[in-house]
């Protein structure tokens, strides 16, 4: 759901339009930001009201979007301009469909992107070893630390021993 209704849309641009302040004034008195202001006051131009509803589309076809880029690119119009003249929630949509068409080209915005790629796991899988492998690995595990503990006693009796003489000269 919008965080602002259509009827607080139109409110705001109404009471821009009517000369009465402007964008600063208005989106603070509205309690909005400035720029959403603009955003909503060029929609309201260039559709009416209707430009101000949600959209309800939620995934576009491939045509429709290779005609938008190739309308875009026709026309010489930036993100942003072509988002409002094919009503488009958001500019960065059409960002996204420029650079599909150009890494992969036109038959790449035909393409369902939707949802976690197919290949990606949260966590590589630990294969199963068998029951030999297992216990060569507990018994030298084993096998290991004996050696580090008479690797450790071995040291401090070195290390004993030359205290000692050093104590003797």
């Amino acid at each position: 759901m919008s965080k602002y209704s259509s009827k607080f849309k139109l409110e705001a641009v109404q009471y821009y339009l009517d000369g009465k302040c402007g964008f600063l004034e208005t989106a603070k008195h509205f309690g909005v930001n400035k720029e959403l202001l603009r955003g909503w006051v060029k929609k309201y131009q260039q559709h009416g009201p209707e430009g101000l509803l949600k959209q309800k589309v939620s995934s576009y076809s491939g045509d429709f979007k290779l005609s938008v880029i190739e309308y875009m690119h026709n026309n010489h119009l930036s993100l942003t301009e072509t988002a409002f003249q094919f009503r488009l929630a958001n500019h960065n949509i059409v960002g996204k469909w420029e650079r599909i068409y150009y890494e992969e080209g036109p038959q790449g915005l035909y393409k369902e992107r939707r949802g976690r790629n197919k290949n990606m796991s949260s966590k590589p899988r630990k294969k199963k070893l068998s029951k030999e492998v297992e216990e060569d690995l507990i018994a030298e595990n084993q096998r290991l630390r004996m050696e580090n503990e008479y690797l450790k006693k071995l040291n401090a009796l070195v290390q004993e021993r030359i205290k000692r003489e050093n104590k003797k000269k």
